[in-house]
């Protein structure tokens, strides 16, 4: 499936189709494809060949997407920045890009001195400016599609490159889960993630492919219960996409049911452990409807494995008191379970989980130090591959993937990717703080909060007022979900007989 022939497609077939609503904007599959080649014309007549990735700043507006496919029918890869990351990452990411050109769709924005094209300007632009057809200029099979960054260990984000065949293989087969690309056909998939967030390729790009309608939510119906629930049942939504945190969420209120969402057929979980309690609330709450759990890293594009969550397999699972399984491969991808010296273990021993396929990234952009520790090549049915150590901790069981946490200090909380260490360089970065040490609280399974234990300079303060002031400073810093939900002020840091922060020691004072 090549994502940008079948948008062409779908124009030609289905013009006045709705592909993409959401705040108070929609477009049709004919605007969608006319928008996003004018504006790619634009971007190619004033800045030419180079393969520079564009940054497209915004939030859930209908335009940030005919950004996304300006770019890549240009030659260039996009970047995708949320309006609620504090402004200080957002400018860590353009030093890392040095982008000749960002599109601010929403929110406001500084260019430093590189050209910003506001909202006005790209409505302009895509309405008026003549078209020409891109296609010996756009992205093609190893080209950069997008790049997504996340966070990293050394405090500053690190961006994954997702090219257009990593893309297109991805789609082959994620339009397929839950039943197949008929089942999806015409349907309303809810878009919950920012589009900063790789779980959000689940739903646009499937959405697309499928010829769906995309409604996306934005972040303030997301803390108004009735406003959100008003939301989902104008949309109809038929395929839902997010993480189980958010799933949660709405399970704490009665009315999240099948009253209220007659004719949604399929959940799609990815980022986080979907847990048998919150299955079971969805098997209860939705009767009839496929709860599917999958897995995957940024790196992987998206997700690599996926499991239909029976009501047998549910029952079983609880029986033996085991985590849900997060699904087996997909095709042409090879999971394998590694140990410390990237030799292969057999099934049921616990160990790195490692994926080799065709959705792997080629690396982080610009940083080969960072790539070459995770990424490598592997040989399988003869030809070579690219792979990646994922860090994360598994085990395989006919055929089934159990996933098991982190190896190292990374940890996943409502569906993003934390490295704790970004946290604890970040809050080092505040005059106050000496030393601070990050610990995950685990609750049924999976990360549910984060609780910073530090050293420093009180001056008087009480633990409350230090922690609400640290607290707000970090706000500047990091966007709220990295930001630890406890921060308690000690003497000084236990440390192990190795000389490193008894991390262990510290988990057990968590409460």
């Amino acid at each position: 499936m090549n994502i940008l022939e079948r948008i062409k497609e779908l124009a030609g077939t289905q013009g006045e189709r709705i592909a993409i609503q959401g705040s108070g904007e929609a477009l049709t599959y004919m605007e969608l494809e006319e928008y996003s080649n004018r504006l790619a014309a634009w971007i190619y007549r004033n800045y030419g060949q180079s393969k520079t990735p564009v940054i497209v700043y915004g939030h859930k507006n209908p335009y940030m997407i005919v950004c996304f496919l300006a770019c890549v029918k240009a030659g260039r890869a996009y970047c995708p920045q949320d309006i609620s990351i504090p402004m200080s990452r957002v400018n860590e990411t353009i030093e890392s890009v040095e982008p000749e050109l960002i599109f601010a769709v929403e929110g406001e924005l500084e260019a430093f001195g590189r050209p910003l094209v506001g909202m006005e300007k790209i409505r302009e632009i895509a309405r008026s400016f003549p078209e020409s057809d891109n296609g010996n200029r756009q992205v093609t099979g190893g080209d950069n599609y997008y790049i997504i960054f996340t966070s990293g260990s050394t405090g500053k984000p690190k961006g994954v490159q997702i090219t257009l065949d990593c893309l297109n293989h991805y789609l082959e087969w994620s339009v397929e889960l839950g039943g197949g690309s008929g089942e999806k056909r015409g349907a309303h998939f809810l878009n919950q993630a920012p589009f900063s967030f790789d779980l959000s390729v689940m739903d646009l790009y499937t959405c697309l492919a499928c010829g769906g309608t995309l409604y996306t939510m934005e972040k303030e119906l997301q803390s108004d219960y009735n406003a959100m629930y008003s939301f989902m049942e104008r949309a109809d939504i038929q395929v839902w996409v997010s993480t189980p945190s958010f799933a949660d969420v709405c399970l704490s209120d009665r009315k999240f049911n099948r009253e209220l969402l007659p004719n949604l057929k399929t959940f799609l979980f990815c980022g986080e452990v979907l847990t048998t309690a919150t299955a079971q609330r969805l098997t209860e709450r939705f009767p009839g409807a496929k709860i599917i759990n999958t897995y995957g890293p940024t790196e992987s594009t998206v997700a690599v494995t996926e499991v239909e969550i029976t009501k047998e397999l549910l029952e079983r699972t609880v029986r033996e008191g085991k985590s849900l399984p997060v699904g087996y491969e997909k095709p042409n991808t090879w999971i394998e379970i590694w140990d410390e010296n990237g030799q292969s273990l057999p099934e049921g021993e616990q160990g790195e989980i490692v994926i080799i396929g065709n959705t792997v990234s080629p690396g982080y952009y610009r940083r080969p130090d960072l790539t070459e520790k995770a990424f490598t090549v592997c040989n399988r049915n003869g030809d070579d591959w690219r792979a990646y150590r994922t860090g994360d901790a598994g085990y395989q069981k006919n055929g089934l993937l159990y996933y098991n946490g982190r190896i190292d200090l990374q940890v996943k909380l409502h569906g993003y990717r934390i490295e704790i260490e970004d946290i604890e360089n970040n809050m080092a970065r505040l005059p106050q703080i000496r030393h601070a040490v990050v610990v995950p609280t685990i609750k049924e399974g999976k990360v549910n909060s984060l609780t910073a234990f530090v050293t420093g300079e009180i001056s008087g303060k009480s633990t409350n007022e230090f922690a609400r002031e640290v607290k707000k400073e970090l706000k500047e810093l990091l966007p709220s979900y990295m930001i630890p939900k406890k921060i308690k002020y000690i003497d000084e840091i236990p440390m192990t007989n190795h000389g490193k922060a008894d991390r262990k020691y510290l988990g057990g004072l968590v409460s």
